[in-house]
């Protein structure tokens, strides 16, 4: 049995019927595609992850397989009235391929860029690393997931010795007893998830959620900690401090199956919940209420997201929380445990394969001597040969076109003018390159300053797999071929691939057989490069997914086990002990002043996803949300002469947006929030700061230093 074996279609639908995943968030909700002669409809099916459930977002997914902004055909930038203009797929890979070779001969191999995209399957992601460093030999690439989960990750390896979002199933939240959110808010970012909160509340259970603001899932909390942007870690500690007073901290488990924890229990002795309230503007009250329902519970998970994870400091925050899960017994006692909320529909299996700067296949380091033979041996070349690690997301991008840093950036995925930090500088960065490329579906803000934009295919019309927040893998199917014209990303790749190694003579590099263009093939090959590796794929065929729904890594051989439960027994490090590690609380990369008076942060709304590039352009997802707006709260309205409606100006050192106002006695009044889905004007990322988390990366997204104003 080979994986190239398998049908697109498995067994009981037709082929204008298929299986798949939704193409949005982590969730990757079970749907079912169908096709007539009137177009492509999706049907909800019982996937384990959403029993039945979509989103609007996931609903309308199929309308933009047929957009009248879908790209069909290759643009190549003019040099003379510098617009964009329709070109044959030769004309286009020719001026890709001179404009590489240009500035590489000019300026060295790290002179070319890439960046990628958590939404990219497992396969392209490989690819994409692959040809990065094989194909290109620059050490520069990085991907758009630095700036989701990429402090979590950091902690999570730090702590346990694995990234995985949640070590252990979905359907666990259903039974906790107590359920800790610390910046999530999944009624709007995933909304079929809230299913199993819904259940875990009619079992008894008890939801308590940590946000400034009171969002949709906020409501549904039988506690809602409102703090400052930029406490969390300040009331991790507080917590955590409280559980030692009073008794709760497992000592058995602590003593058993950790290391690190007296100087954690010395730091935390310092965060008396009053220096917490006063800090955070939590109540003394709550933070004991909460600390009690987690020290007591049966079934204790917590579970952080962006709100924690997107600051300077953001590897530190999660880090006490994870103090607090594993003071409280909780990583691998069965239905308890700390997780993350991953983002991105691809956005765990996105950065296990060598998209990210530091990693290589199977998440391995890539600066590891081992790891490097081993993937230089899958790949054919001398590990000598493979390029040194290269540098986080905005590093890169606020390098570009600078000296010493890249000329040209191939970007696949990824719309950073919309969704980078201190936006605006990116966007004059982009336009300082020599070449700029880009692979979309649509002309995104990104590409339509592009040299070369290529047309790529959509996730109705390419197989392949995704790896969800569970870690689990599963299938992605083709309903249908990409249109005339469209290729997949892999298909580009490849013919990049293949035309760089003709253009620079080296014939053992020029045969196809190096980058297909086949995802069967491309997974096969990413199994071997992954073996023995944290994230280790070896032992998931496409058989085996099919078969189980879905295949949880690690998963080392095809008739073994998979890991659905990570930490039963031990933690993936040397000795199997987790690790504790002393946090403390700073303050904000960027404080408050007389100038800047707010608090500024930002999210998501339900019916956009990401940068907006796909769902701005679905007419009822755009009907639902169709513009930005500023969020305050109407006491801060009225001090600034501010009614319901009107537009405001958001101004920070970097920048400034407009939108309009909208009052909400449902935000803190230090503090106003925007939605970070929207271009032009209505920009967010125009003002949020740059400031980045040194361990991860992570920008400071989550809170900035404001003035609002009537515009």
């Amino acid at each position: 049995m080979t994986d190239g074996a398998r049908s697109a279609t498995p067994p009981g639908l037709t082929p204008r019927e298929v299986a798949t995943h939704c193409p949005y968030c982590a969730l990757q909700c079970g749907m079912t595609l169908r096709a007539d002669d009137t177009g492509v409809t999706v049907h909800p099916r019982q996937f384990p992850t959403n029993r039945g459930g979509l989103c609007q977002k996931g609903w309308t997914a199929a309308e933009l397989l047929d957009h009248p902004d879908r790209l069909t055909t290759p643009l190549v930038r003019d040099a003379a009235t510098g617009e964009l203009h329709p070109a044959s797929w030769d004309t286009a890979l020719d001026r890709v391929v001179a404009g590489i070779r240009a500035v590489q001969d000019d300026a060295g191999r790290d002179a070319v860029a890439v960046f990628g995209g958590g939404g990219l399957t497992n396969e392209k992601a490989y690819a994409l690393g692959k040809f990065a460093r094989i194909g290109l030999r620059t050490r520069h690439i990085d991907y758009n997931g630095r700036f989701c989960m990429s402090s979590a990750a950091a902690a999570g390896m730090r702590a346990f010795g694995i990234d995985r979002g949640l070590p252990f199933p979905l359907a666990d939240l259903g039974r906790a007893d107590t359920l800790l959110l610390v910046g999530a808010n999944p009624a709007e970012t995933m909304p079929p998830l809230v299913r199993w909160l819904t259940e875990q509340r009619r079992n008894g259970g008890k939801l308590i959620v940590v946000d400034p603001r009171v969002t949709a899932t906020a409501r549904q909390a039988d506690l809602h900690l409102q703090p400052l942007p930029g406490t969390d870690l300040a009331v991790a500690n507080a917590l955590l401090h409280i559980a030692l007073t009073e008794g709760w901290v497992d000592r058995a488990y602590v003593a058993d199956r950790t290391t690190g924890f007296d100087a954690v229990r010395r730091g935390v002795a310092a965060w008396w919940p009053a220096r917490a309230e006063q800090l955070s503007g939590v109540p003394v009250a709550d933070l004991e209420a909460t600390a009690r329902a987690l020290g007591t519970g049966g079934r204790v998970i917590i579970l952080t997201a962006r709100g924690a994870e997107q600051h300077a400091k953001g590897v530190d925050t999660v880090t006490a929380y994870v103090n607090l899960a594993l003071a409280l017994g909780l990583p691998g006692r069965d239905g308890s445990g700390y997780g993350c909320l991953t983002g991105q529909g691809n956005g765990q299996g996105g950065r296990e394969h060598g998209q990210k700067a530091d990693q290589l296949p199977g998440y391995r380091r890539i600066d590891d001597p081992a790891a490097r033979e081993h993937v230089a041996g899958v790949w054919g070349v001398r590990a000598d040969e493979l390029p040194g690690p290269g540098v986080p997301a905005y590093k890169l991008l606020d390098s570009l076109g600078t000296s010493g840093g890249p000329r040209a950036l191939l970007v696949f995925g990824s719309n950073p003018v919309v969704s980078a930090p201190r936006a605006a500088r990116i966007e004059g960065r982009l336009r300082d390159l020599d070449l700029l490329v880009v692979a979309d579906l649509l002309l995104s803000e990104t590409a339509a300053l592009a040299d070369v934009v290529l047309p790529t295919a959509q996730w109705a019309e390419e197989d392949g797999t995704m790896t969800n927040l569970e870690g689990r893998v599963l299938r992605r199917r083709a309903l249908r071929p990409p249109p005339p014209g469209v290729r997949t990303d892999l298909a580009i790749i490849s013919d990049l691939a293949v035309r760089l190694a003709a253009a620079e003579a080296r014939p053992e590099a020029v045969a196809a057989a190096r980058f297909p263009a086949d995802p069967a093939v491309v997974f096969a090959e990413l199994r071997r490069a992954s073996a023995g590796g944290a994230a280790d794929y070896a032992g998931i065929s496409w058989d085996r997914i099919d078969a189980d729904d879905g295949v949880y890594w690690p998963c080392a051989t095809e008739d073994g086990p998979d890991t659905p439960r990570l930490f039963a027994n031990r933690f993936a490090t040397p000795d199997g002990r987790a690790r504790f590690h002393p946090v403390d609380h700073r303050p904000a990369a960027e404080e408050v002043c007389a100038t800047y008076p707010l608090h500024f942060t930002t999210g998501r709304v339900l019916a956009q996803y990401q940068s907006g590039t796909q769902t701005r352009r679905v007419a009822a997802l755009r009907r639902a949300a169709p513009e930005a707006f500023v969020e305050l709260h109407p006491d801060l309205a009225t001090r600034l002469g501010i009614d319901d409606g009107d537009p405001v100006r958001v101004t920070s050192r970097r920048g400034e947006f407009r939108a309009p106002a909208r009052l909400s006695a449902g935000i803190r009044p230090d503090t106003v929030f925007a939605p970070f889905h929207y271009a032009g004007a209505g920009r967010a990322n125009s003002v949020t700061n740059d400031a980045v988390d040194p361990i991860s990366g992570m920008p400071e997204f989550k809170i900035c230093a404001v003035r609002v104003e009537k515009a």
